[in-house]
């Protein structure tokens, strides 16, 4: 008999207790009500400022990544003042508390197990105030290259020149060297060719000078350098440098095939030869021998 009335018993404080945090839920449910339209309307409020502060606030900041990653920062900032505030409505500050509490152990725990994602997020801030690397800059790093699409906490996505996305995480990228074409706005361009053995040397030396400066503007402290670099195997070799106004790929390869055909035309009005390899191949004489015939 103690038994059952101990099992009856423990049955009706299960219901008792079950009963009194229905009657909890219940109580708690306009302030529920009320904290999830605090999160809803801070939702809204921190996109809203997240959009004024990036066109009003932070219009006179010419970096474009400073500008992105200081408005993500207002919108987070935003929503966790409004999660604090769904909290007070919920009556829930000795959970809060409670949570603060041990947010050094938790913190400690969520630090080790996402070291690679915190250090990307730490990088992302790094890039963010980087000067060396903007949105819009036309950069090579990890053998890829491209024009920088965005910079956020976790990584930076680059457009390449065929429309494809290749996105490299941040500390990957900040630990390792990267080129930034878009820093200078002046580049220089290579162009290689080669003339005839029988070319009077002086005269193509002259012709090309001639060519390139009269075509390509060169500004203070630049100018149109040609340099013969070797004999070759049909020709004399030479390359010629010179600048042009560029931050991107597509004026060096227009200034290139500009000058490529610049170099030929002249060159063929004034009968100086552009030879190709020439090949000799000496395939020799071959002896045949006649095998003995058995039946002779």
């Amino acid at each position: 008999m103690s038994q059952k009335f101990s099992i009856n018993d423990s049955i009706s404080n299960l219901w008792d207790k079950l009963d009194g945090w229905l009657d909890a839920i219940i109580l708690k449910l306009p302030n529920f009500a009320v904290a999830i339209l605090v999160m809803v309307a801070f939702y809204f409020i921190a996109k809203g400022m997240r959009k004024f502060s990036y066109r009003v606030l932070f219009r006179k900041i010419t970096e474009e990544s400073i500008k992105q990653m200081l408005s993500r920062i207002i919108y987070g900032i935003v929503l966790i003042i409004g999660f604090f505030i769904a909290l007070g409505v919920m009556q829930l500050d000795k959970v809060l508390t409670s949570v603060l509490a041990g947010a050094g152990v938790v913190g400690l725990a969520i630090g080790l197990a996402l070291q690679g994602t915190l250090s990307n997020t730490f990088s992302g801030l790094m890039l963010s105030f980087l000067p060396k690397v903007r949105i819009g800059d036309f950069i090579e790093a990890q053998d890829k290259s491209g024009y920088v699409d965005e910079i956020n906490l976790r990584n930076i996505t680059l457009r390449q020149t065929d429309n494809e996305y290749v996105i490299i995480p941040n500390s990957i990228f900040i630990e390792n060297p990267f080129i930034n074409y878009s820093l200078s706005n002046r580049s220089r361009i290579d162009v290689s060719c080669g003339v005839g053995y029988e070319s009077n040397l002086q005269k193509v030396e002259d012709l090309v000078n001639k060519i390139i400066t009269e075509n390509f503007e060169q500004k203070e402290n630049e100018g149109v350098e040609f340099f013969f670099t070797e004999f070759g195997d049909s020709s004399i070799n030479f390359v010629t440098r010179f600048w042009i106004s560029s931050t991107k790929p597509k004026p060096k390869l227009e200034a290139k095939h500009k000058a490529i055909k610049l170099i030929k035309k002249n060159f063929d009005e004034a009968g100086i030869n552009i030879p190709f390899p020439i090949r000799t191949l000496d395939f020799g004489k071959n002896k045949l021998q006649m095998a003995p015939n058995k039946d002779e």
